[in-house]
């Protein structure tokens, strides 16, 4: 695991998240459209006649570049940290200050689907840690991130997820024992696996913004349904992007829609 940083002095990131945050670019990474599908009968039979089996995810390396990462930025923030249960994981540490946003990709992704956003994050006041999911407890990976944050001295936290990432930052923010300060989730699923976020929203006392486009098919449906189930949420804002299908990470490259969750974690930073 990767050594960790010292702290750096708390000092109030809101200003600068208000002032720099808000005028940060579109991040690079597309959003997928297939978290909720399973592959046909026909597929799967055939994977079952050849006796294929799937490969085991390669064990993560501390200074991975993703695929995305600079030399500079794989030597500086590429770690590797364990999980709530101890599995190893992959992750991109950047940025600096107390308030910190751990984020959680989509299943079509990696790191790579949330490096610049993290990297404009940091810039802005945050320290931000994207979560490289691979051990297939998404949930608990994410509550892993969240140690690495508050030991690398963040009292203030933020979880922020993507599709199956959105559903595993519900999953996660309803049951770590340290609650985060506030969520956000962008076209999540009710359920993916044994993750339930439908079950986890009625118990989310964090506040929470829904997003998703509202011809985004199940994901605009499910957003509905989560907000409504989160009765315990201090703040449950719904989101629904008017004419749009992106889904995801994607959703936030449009300005308005960047500048609504930017606001949001505003509220909510230190």
């Amino acid at each position: 695991m990767a050594a960790l940083r010292t702290p750096a002095p708390f000092v109030s990131v809101c200003a600068t998240v208000l002032l720099v945050g808000l005028t940060l670019a579109g991040c690079s990474g597309e959003g997928g459209r297939n978290d909720a599908a399973a592959k046909s009968p026909d597929a799967r039979a055939a994977v079952k006649k050849a006796g294929a089996q799937p490969a085991a995810p390669a064990s993560p390396v501390q200074g991975d570049d993703f695929g995305c990462l600079t030399p500079e930025q794989a030597k500086a923030g590429s770690i590797v940290f364990k999980s709530a249960t101890g599995s190893p994981t992959g992750g991109f540490l950047t940025g600096s200050g107390n308030t910190g946003i751990v984020l959680a990709h989509q299943l079509d992704g990696n790191v790579c689907q949330w490096k610049d956003k993290a990297v404009e994050l940091g810039k802005a006041g945050f320290r931000v840690l994207a979560v490289n999911n691979t051990t297939g407890d998404a949930a608990d990976e994410i509550e892993g991130a969240a140690t690495v944050l508050r030991t690398e001295g963040a009292w203030k936290l933020l979880l922020m997820g993507a599709s199956k990432g959105g559903t595993a930052t519900l999953e996660a923010a309803a049951h770590m024992p340290l609650k985060p300060d506030a969520v956000v989730a962008l076209s999540a699923p009710t359920a993916y696996g044994p993750m339930d976020a439908l079950a986890a929203a009625k118990n989310l006392t964090a506040p929470v913004l829904y997003m998703a486009g509202d011809q985004d098919g199940t994901f605009a449906t499910a957003a509905r349904e989560l907000s409504a189930a989160s009765t315990r949420a201090p703040e449950d804002r719904l989101v629904p992007v008017k004419g749009s299908a992106s889904h995801g990470v994607a959703l936030l490259t449009a300005p308005d829609n960047w500048e609504t969750v930017l606001a949001f974690l505003k509220k909510y930073c230190t």
